[in-house]
């Protein structure tokens, strides 16, 4: 067994290296969060950030890659499954908000959920319950009903823009697909969702227009927004995502109260009212500034904003960020620039400055956790302040600045409880940025979360670990229930696979294709440059296991997946570590599924899922997979 190390002098290097060249980012990707202790991964680089004096700073500050043009949108506009939209949570006072800003009878809503019993004995509505997360789907139906916080087995299952090579444990989920009621498929192209299974009915490939086919916003990495046009209508007989919600919608009979705000032209809803709706709602994270209109005079005006600082120098735009990054605070008609860097306190927050949220309360344990005798730039408040409510406004006597109309919206909501939130007029984020205060207020960053199972980010072990000599000094958690399904973390890492599966395993990237790579595996150009999928190991594993270079051989992941590729003999992984890529498709298990393609559909390029290889593993905060480390043997095919 091999133990992989990075010598002190390295991170002696790296340490020194970040300490005297400030400012300095931290980028990473899915190499940081997809661990079973990624949140803490992620908590750690904020916090080094934060020790360096390099957030909220130009050229500071920490960045994670997205890996599609619209993932930071469609996370913001809450594909999760423990939030409604712009992070409100799933609380009842965040449904309120939500049937407000939508015009629907909350008893409705309430309706459309069903209860369980909870611990206490009493019922529990699943409306204020987390969901299931699409990684885990598997387990919702195979793991058995009564160990399910809701009342049945998950029986259906909607891939609608998402690749399952991209998920782990492909045999538990070829299974999984197979116990289904009903399988569906929406994407240009029918995935390896249409094949990897042995269905012969229920399984639906709804054929979806891809994004040179519409139009509308979506938002980059760095939370600016975009508004793109439509290059070419639709081909074939596919549609965009929002005409399928539609179809969808009238199909189930809620048609009219999906799309109460929302024009409808034929089948086809109307992208700007769509964002108007969220620009009601979306207070949270300010994405209630980048109207339509705004939005298009960005685009129209491109030219005009300056490379390095994304700010208009100039032209109708002057002094405006490129895309409006959130929070644009109020609404549209208040004209905010954009908040280009997050908890920037040298500019004014009238003009995209910045302090830390105040989101945890204003004192822990005896502790004040507001800020102490700094704020932003022109603020009236120079010292910490919590976040805005009507009764704050009050007692700064700054409600009179208020609007009638503002006035009447407040008393509406909850009177003076309504907060910065809530407030759907935007009187009160107006107000605060008027006297150049942070609606979210000004509070210390919290690098301490005693609400996390590790309140301080510390190194645990992988669950499947080659380093056992380890496990007793950084073990995992205990096994726990949490998004309604139980997680194992201690009863799997207690068992040594070491022996049997010497090899660290981990996935990642291709230049060459995206994602699951359904779409760039389709194309000709690109089908071209890698034509195979295959695994990278060292000379010396490769020589000791007697294997060869471009050789077909076997590799079988902890809990007994396997795929056969061709092997890559290469220095550019460690001996003891092999590296897949994560993008192909279409062989299972060494069966070529190339015939099992509708006709025509099959792309030009086939190879064994990654991940059908890759074994459990969640983080403990999100339920992110674990994809980064495991352990696996390789032997000649």
């Amino acid at each position: 067994m091999h133990q992989i190390t990075v010598p002190g002098s390295q991170l002696e290097r790296v340490a020194r290296t970040l300490a005297n060249n400030r400012p300095g980012t931290v980028i990473w990707c899915m190499g940081g969060t997809q661990h079973h202790i990624g949140t803490s991964n992620t908590r750690a680089y904020c916090i080094l950030q934060l020790a360096l004096g390099n957030m909220g700073t130009a050229g500071g500050g920490t960045n994670i890659f997205r890996g599609h043009d619209n993932v930071q949108g469609a996370t913001d506009m809450c594909v999760l499954s423990h939030t409604l939209p712009g992070y409100y949570g799933l609380s009842a006072g965040a449904w309120a908000h939500w049937a407000r800003v939508w015009g629907e009878d909350l008893d409705w809503l309430k309706s459309r959920f069903d209860t369980i019993t909870g611990a206490d004995g009493k019922p529990k509505s699943l409306m204020n319950e987390k969901g299931i997360v699409v990684s885990r789907w598997i387990d919702g139906v195979l793991e058995a009903k009564e160990n399910i916080d809701q009342p049945d087995n998950v029986r259906g299952m909607v891939f609608w823009g998402h690749a399952p090579n991209s998920q782990t444990r492909g045999p538990e989920m070829q299974k999984a697909m197979e116990l289904l009621d009903i399988l569906v498929v929406v994407n240009p192209y029918p995935t390896v969702t249409a094949v990897m299974h042995n269905r012969t009915d229920g399984v639906y490939v709804l054929p979806a227009a891809t994004q040179f086919e519409t139009y509308g916003s979506v938002t980059a990495s760095n939370r600016s927004l975009q508004w793109r046009e439509k290059v070419v209508e639709p081909l074939f007989e596919s549609l965009p995502d929002h005409t399928i919600m539609a179809k969808f919608a009238r199909k189930f009979g809620f048609a009219d109260r999906l799309f109460r705000n929302i024009q409808l032209n034929g089948d086809e809803p109307l992208i700007e009212d769509i964002t108007r709706e969220f620009n009601r709602g979306m207070w949270t994270i300010g994405y209630t500034g980048q109207s339509p209109e705004r939005l298009r005079k960005h685009m129209a005006y491109q030219h005009t904003f300056d490379r390095n600082t994304l700010q208009a120098i100039g032209g109708p735009l002057d002094g405006e960020y490129y895309g409006l990054p959130w929070p644009c605070w109020g609404p549209a008609e208040m004209k905010h620039p954009g908040t280009p860097i997050l908890y920037d306190m040298s500019k004014p927050v009238s003009k995209g400055g910045l302090t830390f949220r105040a989101r945890f309360g204003v004192e822990r344990n005896g502790e004040n956790l507001l800020a102490e005798g700094v704020a932003s730039v022109n603020s009236e408040l120079q010292d910490g302040y919590p976040e805005f409510t009507m009764a704050m406004l009050k007692e700064l006597g700054w409600d009179a600045d208020l609007t009638d109309e503002e006035r009447a919206v407040i008393e509406g909501i909850a009177g003076d409880k309504t907060n910065w939130k809530t407030d759907l007029s935007g009187g009160i984020q107006r107000v605060a940025i008027k006297h150049e205060a942070a609606p979210f207020g000004n509070a210390k960053a919290r690098a301490v979360v005693w609400t996390f199972p590790d309140p301080v980010p510390i190194h645990r072990e992988p669950l499947y670990t080659p380093r056992r000599d380890l496990v007793a000094d950084y073990p995992t958690y205990a096994d726990r229930k949490f998004y309604r399904l139980p997680t194992l973390y201690e009863s799997i890492q207690k068992q040594d696979f070491s022996r049997e599966y010497p090899l660290i395993m981990t996935s990642g990237r291709l230049v060459e294709y995206q994602g699951g790579g359904d779409e760039t595996r389709s194309n000709p150009w690109l089908a071209e440059l890698q034509q195979e999928m295959f695994v990278e190991i060292s000379t010396r594993d490769a020589n000791n296991i007697g294997i060869r270079d471009g050789q077909d051989v076997w590799v079988e992941g902890a809990e007994g997946g396997r795929i056969k590729v061709k092997a890559m003999v290469t220095e550019r992984v460690g001996t003891g570590v092999i590296f897949l890529p994560f993008h192909f498709g279409g062989y299972f298990q060494g069966e070529d599924l190339r015939s099992k393609f509708p006709p025509g559909a099959d792309p030009y390029v086939l190879g064994e899922a990654a991940n059908t290889a890759l074994t459990y593993g969640y983080d403990s905060v999100t339920q992110m997979q674990e994809t980064k480390v495991s352990l696996c043997k390789i032997t000649p095919a």
